[in-house]
C-alpha cells in the first residue's frame, strides 16, 4: 500500500507522524545514552571496589598473601577488576555501534524529511495558485457576462425609444457589441485556464503528490529498520561479553577451590614457629631436708610481696602465652625474635638483596653493551657518558654484597645455635645432679612454693630493649633478707659465647667460655637465668650462652 494513493488527502498528518517519528529515535538514543551510563558508574565503582581490598604494599597484607584463601581473595578481586572492564566495553560499544550512529542518522533524517514537505509544500503551492487563476478568470467571465446583458438591454431599450436620436441609439448599440466581444474573450480565457488547472490538477494528485509522499513512506520505513538494527545491536552488545564474564566467573569459582585448609595450617606453623623446645617435667622439692634458702641480690623474685603473702600461692603463667613486652625500633639482625623466626627474616632479607644484586648486574650487563656500540659507533652517542652509571652501579652492587655477607654471618650463627633433638639429650661433665625425686608434672601452670619464695607475677614479666643489647628492666621490689627464700633448682647447664658485662640489675655478669648452671629457662623474652654459685644468679641474654637442659627437664 502506498501512501500517495491512500493518504493523498493527509498531507497534515503525515507531517505529525514523521515527526513523532524522529522524535522517537532521540527517544531511544537518550535511552540507550542512560543505559550506557549506567554500565559506566557500575564498572568505577566495581573496579574501586575491588581497589579498596587489593592488599597495600609493605603491609600485614602481603604477609597474609602466603595463605591460600588469602591468594583465592585477590584472585577474586582480579577477576572483579576484569569483569568490570567487561562493563566498560558495554558501554563503549553502546556508545560508538548506537549513540554515536543515531545521532548522525538524526541529522540525515530530519534534513531528508524537511526536504521531502518543501517539495509537497511548493507543489501545494503551485496547484492552489493554479486554482487562484481559474477562478479569477471565472469571476471576470461572469461580470463581463452580466455586463454585455445590460449592455444589450440598454441598446434595446435605446432603440425602442422614439424620442432617442439616431446617434445614441448607435452608440448604445457599439456598446453592446464591444461587451459581447469582452464577454467572448473572457470565455475564452476562462476555458483555457480551466483546461491548465485540471491538467495541473491531475499531474499533482497522481503524480507529484504520490511521488512525494512515497519518499516519506521509504524515509519512514527505513527509519523504523534503524530502530530495529539497533535494538539488536543493544542486546548483542550484552552478548558478546558473556563468554568474557563467564570466564570471570569461572576464575572466581576455580579461587575458591583451590583454597586448601591444611595447607594454610601449615603455614601458621612456618610463619609463628619459635624454634623453642617445650619446658620439661619441674622436678619435686622435698623441703623435709633442711635446706639453706639463700638468693643471690639479682634474684628477681618478688620477696616483699611473699613476706607480705606468705600464705598465699601465686600461680604463674604457661611461658608460651606470656606477652614479651619488647619496645622501640626493629634490631638489624632480628635478635628480638624466636630462632626459627630469626632465621627466615634472615633468609629473606639475603634473597631480597640477591635479587637487587641481580637487577643491579643486568643493569650494568645492558650499559656495558651500550657503551660497546656506542665505542663501534662514535655517532649514536658518547662512551664517557654511561661511564658514571657504570660506577655507581659497581658501587651498589659492592654494597648489596656487603649487606649479604653481614646477613650470612647472623644467618650461619643462629644455624649453629638452633636446638636440634640431639640437644635435649646433651649433659654437661660440671653438672652435679641434686638429690632430688622427679615427679611427672605435664601441667607447668602453678609452679609455687610453700612460703611462696617463687612466685611469677604478670607484673614482673621482664621487659627487653631492642638495641642495643637486650636488658631486663623489672617491677620486683628487692629485700636485703633472703634467708626464707627458696633456692631453685637446676635444670641444666650452659657455656657462655661471648662476655656478658650484666651491669643492669637483676643481671650477672659472665665470660666467655664460662660455665654455669641453667636454673631457669628462656620464656620467650630472650633472657635465661643462671647461676655461678649459692650467692651468684641472674639474668644473661639467651644469645649469649649455649643451653644444655637435663634430659628430664624438656618435655619432648
Amino acid at each position: 500500500m502506498s501512501w500517495g494513493t491512500e493518504l493523498w488527502d493527509q498531507f497534515d498528518n503525515l507531517e505529525k507522524h514523521t515527526q513523532w517519528g524522529i522524535e522517537f529515535v532521540e527517544k531511544y538514543t537518550k535511552f540507550v545514552k542512560e543505559r550506557s551510563e549506567i554500565e559506566t558508574n557500575y564498572a568505577k565503582q566495581i573496579r574501586n571496589l575491588s581497589k579498596k581490598y587489593q592488599p597495600k604494599k609493605n603491609s600485614k597484607e602481603e604477609e597474609e598473601s602466603k595463605y591460600t584463601f588469602c591468594r583465592a581473595f585477590l584472585t577474586t578481586l582480579n577477576e572483579l577488576n576484569d569483569y568490570a572492564g567487561q562493563h566498560e566495553v558495554i558501554s563503549e560499544n553502546l556508545t560508538s555501534l548506537i549513540i554515536t550512529e543515531l545521532a548522525r542518522y538524526l541529522q540525515e533524517l530530519k534534513t531528508e524529511r524537511k526536504s521531502h514537505f518543501h517539495d509537497g509544500r511548493k507543489a501545494q503551492q503551485h496547484i492552489e495558485s493554479s486554482w487562484k487563476q481559474l477562478e479569477a478568470s471565472k469571476k471576470r467571465f461572469e461580470r463581463e457576462c452580466k455586463e454585455a446583458e445590460r449592455a444589450q438591454q440598454y441598446f434595446e431599450k435605446m432603440d425602442a425609444d422614439i424620442n432617442v436620436t439616431k446617434a445614441d441609439v448607435e452608440k448604445a448599440r457599439q456598446q453592446a457589441q464591444m461587451r459581447h466581444q469582452m464577454a467572448s474573450d473572457s470565455k475564452s480565457e476562462y476555458a483555457a485556464y480551466l483546461e491548465k488547472f485540471n491538467k495541473e490538477q491531475n499531474e499533482h494528485y497522481y503524480t507529484i503528490i504520490p511521488n512525494i509522499f512515497q519518499k516519506l513512506q521509504d524515509m519512514e520505513e527505513k527509519r523504523i529498520e534503524r530502530i530495529s538494527v539497533c535494538m539488536k545491536t543493544f542486546a548483542d552488545v550484552d552478548r558478546q561479553v558473556l563468554p568474557i564474564v563467564g570466564k570471570c566467573l569461572d576464575g572466581m569459582t576455580n579461587a575458591a577451590e583451590s583454597i586448601e585448609p591444611k595447607a594454610d595450617s601449615k603455614q601458621v606453623v612456618e610463619s609463628f614457629k619459635s624454634g623453642f623446645e617445650p619446658p620439661g617435667d619441674v622436678e619435686f622439692e622435698d623441703y623435709g631436708q633442711a635446706m639453706k634458702r639463700t638468693v643471690s641480690e639479682t634474684s628477681l623474685s618478688n620477696t616483699k610481696e611473699s613476706k607480705e603473702k606468705p600464705g598465699v600461692k601465686a600461680k604463674s603463667k604457661l611461658w608460651p602465652f606470656i606477652k614479651n613486652k619488647n619496645k622501640g625500633s626493629v634490631p638489624e639482625d632480628f635478635s628480638h625474635l624466636p630462632p626459627e623466626q630469626r632465621r627466615k627474616k634472615l633468609q629473606g632479607k639475603i634473597d631480597e638483596l640477591s635479587k637487587d644484586i641481580q637487577k643491579e648486574m643486568d643493569q650494568r650487563d645492558a650499559l656495558t653493551k651500550m657503551k660497546d656500540v656506542y665505542i663501534k659507533n662514535p655517532q649514536m652517542g658518547d662512551p664517557a657518558s654511561v661511564d658514571p652509571r657504570l660506577t655507581e652501579i659497581g658501587q651498589n652492587i659492592e654494597k648489596f654484597q656487603s649487606e649479604v655477607q653481614k646477613f650470612e654471618g647472623w644467618l650461619a650463627e643462629v644455624e649453629e645455635r638452633m636446638p636440634s633433638k640431639s640437644d635435649s639429650h646433651r649433659k654437661s661433665g660440671l653438672y652435679e645432679t641434686q638429690n632430688s625425686t622427679t615427679v611427672s608434672n605435664n601441667c607447668a601452670q602453678d609452679r609455687e612454693s610453700p612460703d611462696g619464695s617463687y612466685t611469677e607475677e604478670q607484673n614482673s614479666e621482664v621487659q627487653v630493649k631492642a638495641q642495643p643489647i637486650p636488658t631486663p628492666t623489672t617491677t620486683t621490689e628487692f629485700d636485703d633478707e633472703f634467708d626464707d627464700e627458696e633456692v631453685l633448682p637446676t635444670i641444666g647447664t650452659c657455656k657462655a659465647l661471648y662476655p656478658f658485662e650484666g651491669h643492669n640489675e637483676g643481671t650477672i655478669s659472665v665470660a666467655e667460655g664460662e660455665l654455669l648452671y641453667v636454673i631457669e629457662e628462656d620464656k620467650g623474652d630472650g633472657w635465661t637465668r643462671v647461676r655461678r654459685n649459692e650467692d651468684e644468679e641472674g639474668y644473661v641474654p639467651t644469645s649469649y650462652v649455649e643451653v644444655f637442659l637435663e634430659t628430664n627437664a624438656k618435655d619432648s
